[in-house]
């Protein structure tokens, strides 16, 4: 049998995003090159365009579900409680799931992560609150954390 999931693709300030739904749930969600505008699924679209004309928590009420391990859907859950505008470390995230010394495991789930922006792995910084990595490249990391934050009117100094 061949599923068949609706697209969404938008052309936003930071470049294409796109992502795979099936049944109004987001499977897949990332930062692409090139591709043409489609909107399949008019909430997830809807919901992203306001996300990025300012209205920084709607895509909170997106539903997702990806594959992966326990472990991993321990960590997406995780990141999609990090307060938009804030930012949090690996070793808090390690500490919040009741196992401080698995800063690395969380580190490579976050990095698995297979819905970008949506599960805000971009909203998790070094302990040292350097960037770090992001598989969408750090200007996206920094514009998306600049953008959450003066859309949820925080003073920027320093940022980022």
């Amino acid at each position: 049998m061949v599923m068949v999931m609706d697209v969404v693709q938008l052309r936003t300030p930071i470049g294409s995003f796109r992502c795979h739904i099936d049944d109004g749930v987001v499977r897949e969600g990332r930062f692409v090159d090139g591709g043409r505008a489609r909107r399949d699924d008019e909430d997830v679209a809807s919901a992203l365009d306001d996300y990025f004309a300012g209205a920084v928590d709607a895509i909170d009420a997106i539903r997702v579900e990806a594959d992966g391990t326990t472990f991993q859907h321990r960590v997406w859950d995780a990141l999609r409680r990090i307060p938009v505008g804030e930012t949090v470390s690996y070793v808090d995230i390690a500490r919040e799931l009741g196992i401080p010394g698995a800063s690395r495991a969380v580190g490579a789930a976050n990095a698995s992560n297979p819905i970008a922006l949506i599960v805000p792995c971009h909203r998790v910084v070094r302990a040292d609150g350097s960037l770090g990595g992001y598989g969408g490249g750090l200007e996206r990391k920094r514009w998306l954390l600049t953008h959450e934050r003066v859309g949820r009117g925080v003073f920027l100094r320093n940022c980022c």
